[in-house]
């Protein structure tokens, strides 16, 4: 199976996503909360896709900032479910709702998303999952896998032959 160095370079919609984003870590509240949108509406479909539909989900989730979605309501769960442009599922749209409220409770309890994130790194792929799980929704163990390594908290995003893996080292 290619790895996604193999395939992104060059390409008009993989590459600038795997050369200026994946794998570099974040402190952006709305980055990591996009990551994390972008990962759990990538279930059962094409990466291709959802970078293809980013910009219209960006538009549609108040640019991932955390607090606007968060007070969404039922009527806001419909809007999304008709806009044509954007990966149109309601259990993946719900719960992104719910994990932004829940973003806002770790900023009670940590400071920041990015915080609490770091009070767990250094852990393995399997303990990721159950906290993952355990806090967020919709978090199996394709989706946190994808989201820690599009984050640089799990390695894997890029072959150490990838020159990107040496810019993100800080080589």
């Amino acid at each position: 199976m290619p790895h996604y160095c193999d395939i992104a370079p060059g390409h008009p919609i993989h590459g600038p996503y795997h050369d200026k984003e994946y794998g570099f870590p974040s402190k952006n509240e709305s980055v990591i909360f996009e990551r994390m949108a972008l990962e759990i509406m990538q279930a059962g479909l094409s990466w291709e896709i959802v970078l293809k539909k980013r910009a219209a989900m960006q538009k549609a989730f108040d640019g991932f900032e955390a607090d606007k979605v968060a007070v969404y309501t039922a009527k806001d769960v419909e809007r999304l479910l008709g806009e044509e442009v954007i990966i149109r599922n309601r259990k993946k749209i719900e719960a992104i709702i719910a994990n932004a409220a829940v973003i806002q409770t770790i900023r009670g309890s940590h400071g920041s998303l990015a915080k609490w994130l770091d009070s767990h790194a250094g852990q393995g792929k399997e303990a990721w999952v159950k906290v993952m799980r355990k806090t967020f929704r919709f978090m199996g163990p394709e989706i946190v896998g994808e989201f820690l390594m599009s984050l640089g908290y799990l390695e894997g995003a890029h072959r150490e032959s990838c020159p990107v893996y040496a810019k993100i080292r800080g080589r």
